[in-house]
């Protein structure tokens, strides 16, 4: 049996791309995306992403203790989340990755091991 895609979700640069008042409560807004995550392990990101997909938020900061919900498992970095959305593309070998960030750096590190990458507003097509 094939693995599912995995989505892997740059909770400080995705939250941080909307001025919606996140600065105030980060926490408050890392879990509001991770709420409207959670839906897309059933429903995928149309059309580039059918379901079933599992879902990764890489939270950092003042977001760390953000717990994961069902549909989205919530990776704390213990270091920078850069490195640790890199490590997990790793990790995942051949297994279909997608990142969601707008980090141009991060958009090179993750690309360069075979990942596919968006940007926060394809994710909001999917995630509401």
């Amino acid at each position: 049996m094939n693995s599912p895609p995995l989505l892997i979700v740059d909770a400080a640069n995705v939250v941080g791309s909307r001025p919606d008042g996140w600065w105030r409560d980060r926490a408050g807004a890392t879990a509001r995306l991770r709420d409207a995550l959670a839906p897309l392990g059933g429903h995928g990101v149309p059309p580039e992403l059918p379901p079933p997909v599992e879902v990764v938020l890489v939270v950092e900061g003042a977001a760390r203790e953000v717990p994961g919900v069902d549909g989205v498992r919530v990776v704390a970095a213990p270091g920078s989340g850069d490195d640790t959305m890199v490590d997990l593309v790793a990790a995942a070998g051949d297994r279909r990755r997608l990142v969601v960030t707008a980090d141009r750096a991060l958009r090179d590190r993750v690309a360069a091991l075979g990942a596919e990458v968006y940007g926060p507003r394809w994710l909001r097509g999917g995630a509401g």
